[in-house]
């Protein structure tokens, strides 16, 4: 399935809180930082090849410190990574943050990072980063982008979903962009043999709905790590209502969460969690990325789905393209989203008004 863009001019609504969308122009300065995990020195090789790859695509590239060091789950600690953080964004030099990966301990960064100061940049990544993106998203009205990590481009080249994420992020105000679902999945890593463009895609990939009828579902995308945003609930950076009055303009909320690890009855938890806390109040739907963690004998993911999908009343999509069993599209916390999925064909127009 061929995957195409479409950008097109619409029209914008005036209002004082839109939300910001960043620009990704040309003779981009990336900095690349690790506010969650850094790069142990075995695999600085890999961070050097995603780096090469990244200057021969014409842009440059600025490191920091934490990303070359790795110690008890983290790059550095919590304020070191904040100030990093912090001054990357300040530095007028730097358009673009590009975390390595994810990891397990960005929250810690939260309280020191300067919300107050941020300026739009496109911050890009998925797993742990999803914390900070959905975080400042929120609280700021930033749009952030959830797609690839930079060490997933170091390949020679980039199949044709993880290719759009530079699409996306070029992407205008007041444009859309269109991405279709992916040919084929990987269904497991083959370090041993390594693939010119990374991943090894070889399972026909199939976006579900709990209906099994089609579905179009619309609404301002909202997202990330289902592992650990949820820890965001009840916290300064979850606060999803404040953002619904204050960054948007009564569209439906329309989610996309991806599971890493957590088992069926984890998952189902963490959904009735975010559902008692409002997250779900006035959502058009839910996507679902495909999940390589276990399921139960006697409850699966599929039920979870199901049993949530006649809780809230709403349309529910899963495997889709998003999380950690790649290719994933770059969705942009913050944009407003048209998805279709029938007959075997799924798309995701995302247009930033």
């Amino acid at each position: 399935m061929k995957i195409t863009t479409i950008k097109q001019i619409v029209h914008t609504r005036s209002c004082s809180n839109m939300i910001r969308y960043p620009l990704l122009g040309k003779n981009t300065t990336i900095g690349v930082i690790a506010p969650s995990s850094g790069v142990a020195e075995e695999h600085h090789l890999l961070l050097e090849m995603a780096l090469k790859s990244m200057e021969e695509k014409s842009f440059h590239v600025v490191t920091g410190k934490t990303l070359w060091t790795q110690d008890k789950e983290k790059s550095a600690p919590a304020r070191e990574r904040a100030d990093e953080f912090n001054q990357m964004m300040k530095d007028e030099n730097i358009q673009m943050i590009f975390p390595p990966w994810g990891g397990e301990l960005l929250i810690e960064i939260l309280d020191s990072v300067d919300f107050d100061a941020l300026q739009p940049k496109w911050i890009v990544g998925y797993s742990d980063i999803s914390t900070l993106l959905l975080a400042i998203t929120l609280k700021t009205g930033i749009a952030t982008a959830h797609g690839t990590n930079l060490i997933d481009l170091r390949g020679n080249y980039s199949d044709k979903t993880t290719a759009m994420w530079k699409s996306v992020l070029e992407t205008g105000k007041g444009e859309s962009i269109l991405q279709r679902s992916s040919e084929k999945y990987q269904k497991e890593w083959h370090h041993e043999q390594p693939s010119p463009s990374v991943f090894h895609l070889t399972e026909p990939t199939n976006w579900q709905t709990v209906s099994g009828e089609a579905v179009r579902i619309k609404g301002r995308l909202l997202g990330g790590c289902i592992d650990t945003i949820r820890h965001l609930i009840g916290t300064p950076y979850g606060d999803v209502q404040t953002f619904k009055r204050t960054y948007n303009d009564g569209k439906p909320i329309l989610w996309f969460l991806e599971n890493c690890e957590l088992s069926s009855v984890d998952l189902r938890r963490s959904l009735v969690q975010m559902k008692l806390a409002g997250w779900f109040e006035d959502s058009s739907g839910i996507m679902f990325g495909r999940s390589a963690a276990e399921d139960l004998l006697d409850y699966r993911m599929k039920d979870v789905y199901e049993d949530l999908s006649k809780e809230l009343n709403i349309p529910i999509l899963y495997d889709i393209d998003c999380g950690h069993v790649p290719p994933q599209l770059t969705l942009i916390n913050g944009a407003y989203a048209e998805v279709s999925v029938k007959d075997g064909k799924e798309t995701i127009l995302q247009t930033f008004i």
